[in-house]
């Protein structure tokens, strides 16, 4: 089907639950595709958006399960609600780059989905804007993105690495959760940490977590990854100068850490409960540590012996020794 030029805007449910439509190019002097257009239409398998499109609006082509590729153009600034939602046959997708933000749900359970590259024009990805994209194996995040939704990767669990970038002030719970065996690089250090909000539920249900802090990360905040079980793997860069109290307290998937000489204060209960730690290496001299900062008699031994790598036999332990 082809709508012609001499239409301006597709209207709400227009070709909903078309579903005998397979290939469909729109006019090039449509601005607006409006809500429910196309939505259920799963023959469709090919689709031309036009250069005039402005806007493509919630659940327009949600549900259409045969289209296998789209592209969204340069004139495109917002994509609404659902807008590609359910769209399982979905496997590529290039995303125009004047959009400035996803609706929540946008491209959830597109599970053929491989790969995205979201374009530097956007600022906001919306909550669970990719959720359930089981067959994802490589986004990549922009710097310009300041928030990111809640769920806005949950249950993507063919990723396997992602990265934060220093932009990012604003994550919702579960943005990254439900993941397996995930190495996330975190560039920024904006994320305010508390008793109930912190990385730990960002990254909530995810099991192996590797978390890489990169060089430009000058603060671990208060209670950043407390009692996150899945967090397997942490890397402190020589950035970092201050490690918040109850950071890693509990995380008992912890086995080694590595404190940088940059470190001169952690705060108090840190790396407390951590019953899997079982190798500490201290690289730099630091007297600003606080009681309880460590399982058994660490802290004390640290402080008689200096600088160097202590190991315990077992979590249970409660003796360290230097190596």
């Amino acid at each position: 089907m082809t709508i012609p030029n001499s239409v301006t805007n597709i209207g709400a449910s227009a070709f909903y639950n078309c579903r005998g439509l397979t290939s469909l190019t729109i006019g090039n002097s449509v601005t607006s595709i409006g809500n429910n257009a196309f939505q259920n239409c799963t023959g469709l398998t090919s689709l031309t958006i036009p250069s005039s499109a402005t806007s493509i609006g919630d659940m327009a082509f949600s549900g259409c399960s045969g289209l296998t590729s789209v592209t969204i153009p340069n004139s495109v600034a917002s994509i609404g609600e659902y807008a590609f939602a359910y769209c399982t046959g979905l496997a590529n997708v290039t995303i125009g780059n004047n959009v400035s933000s996803f609706g929540k749900l946008a491209f959830a359970h597109c599970t053929g989905l491989t790969s995205v590259t979201i374009p530097s024009s956007v600022t906001s990805i919306g909550a669970s804007a990719f959720t359930g994209c089981t067959g994802l194996t490589s986004v990549t995040i922009p710097d310009n993105v300041t928030s990111i939704g809640s769920s806005a990767f949950y249950n993507c669990t063919g990723l396997t690495s992602i990265t934060i970038p220093s932009s990012v002030t604003s994550i919702g719970n579960s943005a990254f959760g439900g993941l397996r065996s995930l190495t996330a690089t975190i560039q920024t250090d904006k994320i305010a940490t508390n008793s109930s909000s912190n990385w730990g539920t960002i990254f909530s249900s995810n099991t192996g977590l590797k978390v890489i802090f990169s060089s430009n990360v000058t603060s671990i905040g208060e209670r950043a990854f407390y009692d996150f079980a899945g967090l397997t793997s942490i890397t402190i860069p020589n950035s970092v100068t201050s490690i918040g109290g109850w950071a890693f307290a509990y995380c008992t998937g912890l086995t080694s850490v590595t404190i940088p000489s940059s470190v001169t204060s952690i705060g108090s209960s840190a790396f407390e409960g951590c019953t899997g730690l079982t190798s500490v290496r201290f690289q730099g001299s630091s007297t600003n540590l606080s009681t309880g900062l460590f399982p058994g008699d660490l802290r004390a031994k640290y402080f008689a012996s200096g600088i160097g790598l202590y190991t315990r036999p077992n979590g249970s332990s409660e003796t360290w020794t230097k190596q």
